[in-house]
């Protein structure tokens, strides 16, 4: 009844999921309870879902007459099939953590195979839609005195009367005026020094997130109370967002290798975001002679923290001195060399670069005087370190790193297009976190029996050849 050839019969054949069990073991009870679905094969229904951009319950759907998911997760034509609140729960009992060595394991199996070239590093982040609907602040406000109210009923088991003229009216729709906002802003505040510090951990934390939209720092940053977790963003300079990003590392091979979640307002070109993913390739022991990027991560602190990897970084600038571009820089002599075939003849230490001078004598005499700005008698130009460590990469070396960093884009839309990362699935970070682990695990895996596909016909026409 299966298919004689489909990617997921590779897969199963090709790809090692056994390591689950021992990787889960501490998160289930030998002796306690219903027996469970053995750990492997939930996460291989898992797989499914995501591979066929499916819901629990479809996935579940499936598994009750397709042979071919049978077949996939292990599960024999007689053998009773998990419901969707068991995927539910399976995701909750591994958490962010365990998924994320689940996609480390899988990332060792592609290096002991040799399917990672460790050539070039790519390095990019791609935005997420929050699963939530945008209400104004008015609307968030009076949504965050609700929460928090039924929250204190519950523990409670009722509500004093003081505090139910907190409770947000029950109107019509019409456009919020001004008056209606500071009579939000208003209440809510006075419920917060009402409730502040009197109750549960639980109804504490819905009061300080209440707190950081009544007296937000800076720019509005809670989108939801549904998704507290998600934040606003911008993909351009025009186009804006709610919810995340995927910060990812990928192998020149196309298999992504490392990968942070972080709230939509992070710039994931910051140093503390660049350093943790490198770390994490740290661990896992992934080297490669260099990294490309876009210019959102071009700094000193991100060159310096890629060269101390003994890694080259092919970084574009953020903003071009067009002056300097009329100078060439001499590394191994450490000067600035003129149109005219003049050397600089000294440098200061000057901010966070030098500036280099030149010779008054031959600057006054010179036939470009006028075009190059001199600082009275002599020229003079800055050099930032950041700049000086760009100059390090040779032009040509640099456009073809750019050029290969390209790929991410692919990946990315591979993603979006068939893989459930246009929108999260799930609401809070670590639930996005696992929705985006599973996706380039399934991408991942169905990279890699594309590439061991390719060596063998290699050996094999070699062979033949021979």
């Amino acid at each position: 009844f299966l298919p004689e050839e489909h990617e997921l019969l590779e897969i199963r054949k090709r790809i090692d999921f056994s390591f689950i069990k021992e990787k889960t073991k501490d998160l289930y009870a030998e002796e306690l309870g219903r027996p469970s679905y053995p750990p492997e094969v939930m996460f291989k229904i898992l797989f499914l879902e995501f591979y066929y951009n499916l819901s629990d319950v479809e996935v579940v759907k499936q598994l009750k007459f397709n042979v071919l998911f049978r077949y996939f997760v292990g599960l024999k034509a007689e053998d009773s099939i998990p419901d969707d609140t068991s995927l539910v729960i399976f995701r909750k009992r591994l958490g962010e953590k365990n998924f994320e060595e689940i996609f480390d394991e899988f990332i060792k199996q592609c290096k002991d195979k040799g399917l990672l070239k460790g050539k070039l590093k790519l390095i990019d982040a791609t935005h997420i839609i929050a699963d939530v609907a945008i209400p104004n602040t008015a609307n968030l406000l009076k949504d965050g005195r609700r929460r928090i109210l039924k929250a204190i009923e519950k523990e409670k088991n009722g509500l004093d009367k003081s505090l139910k003229r907190y409770y947000p009216e029950e109107k019509p729709y019409r456009r919020i005026a001004r008056e209606d906002l500071v009579k939000e802003v208003s209440l809510s505040e006075e419920l917060i020094k009402e409730v502040k510090g009197k109750y549960s951990p639980y109804v504490e934390e819905k009061v300080r997130l209440l707190e950081k939209v009544v007296h937000p720092q800076g720019k509005r940053e809670i989108v939801s109370f549904v998704d507290p977790d998600a934040r606003f963003g911008r993909k351009s300079k025009k186009k804006e967002f709610a919810g995340y990003k995927a910060h990812i590392v990928e192998d020149e091979s196309q298999i992504v290798t490392s990968i942070k979640t972080i709230p939509g307002n992070e710039n994931e070109g910051s140093e503390d975001n660049l350093e943790s993913l490198l770390q994490k390739e740290d661990k896992k022991g992934l080297t490669s002679e260099a990294v490309a990027c876009d210019a959102l991560y071009d700094s000193l602190s991100n060159r310096k923290n890629i060269e101390k990897r003994k890694m080259k970084h092919y970084i574009p600038e953020k903003r071009k001195n067009k002056k300097l571009d009329s100078f060439i820089y001499s590394e191994k002599e450490d000067k600035l060399i003129c149109q005219e075939g003049c050397s600089s003849i000294g440098k200061s230490r000057q901010g966070d670069g030098y500036l280099y001078y030149f010779s008054s004598d031959f600057c006054k005499t010179c036939n470009k005087m006028k075009e190059c700005s001199l600082n009275k008698d002599r020229a003079r130009v800055y050099v930032s370190e950041s700049h000086l460590l760009y100059l390090k990469n040779a032009p040509e070396e640099r456009k073809k790193a750019q050029k290969i960093r390209k790929r991410i884009e692919a990946k990315f839309g591979e993603a979006k297009r068939h893989h459930s990362m246009m929108r999260a699935r799930y609401r809070g970070r670590w639930r996005v976190a696992i929705q985006i682990f599973m996706s380039f695990i399934v991408m991942n895996l169905k990279r890699v029996v594309k590439l061991l596909k390719i060596r063998e016909e290699s050996v094999r026409l070699a062979f033949s050849s021979g």
